[in-house]
């Protein structure tokens, strides 16, 4: 599933940004969808999830702050980054699965599984305090 990213940039503690994640070729109802990000000298950590029925899942450290969603008609899956922390700061990746039912690519995710078989190239986020 090819995939691009787009929206990073660098902001200020408590600014807002909103990544977006084009689809090409696949309808995103058939897709798990997911946003992870890395952080220089980190491990690629999970963020939120989306299964193709729209059912949505987030980590811990940005629930309530970040909300995932998508416009199946423009094939667009989007991430709305608020309240943003310098800990946020990261290169964000948006990934897909057609072989993920909604219940297992929110378990994935949940898990910090990364396991997914197609991935964009990233966008960066960088948050200054």
């Amino acid at each position: 599933v090819p995939l691009v990213e787009s929206g990073g940039g660098s902001v200020q503690n408590g600014g807002s940004l909103r990544l977006s994640c084009l689809v090409s070729r696949y309808t995103m109802h058939n897709l798990g969808m997911a946003w992870f990000r890395q952080a220089p000298g980190q491990e690629r950590e999970e963020v939120a999830g989306m299964g193709g029925d729209g059912s949505t899942i987030y980590s811990e450290s940005v629930e309530g702050r970040f909300t995932i969603a998508r416009d199946g008609g423009k094939s667009v899956l989007y991430l709305h980054l608020n309240s943003l922390r310098p800990e946020d700061t990261g290169m964000y990746y948006c990934a897909a699965d057609s072989r993920f039912s909604p219940p297992t690519c929110l378990s994935r995710v949940r898990a910090g599984n990364s396991d997914f078989t197609s991935w964009g190239q990233g966008t960066q986020v960088t948050v200054s305090s």
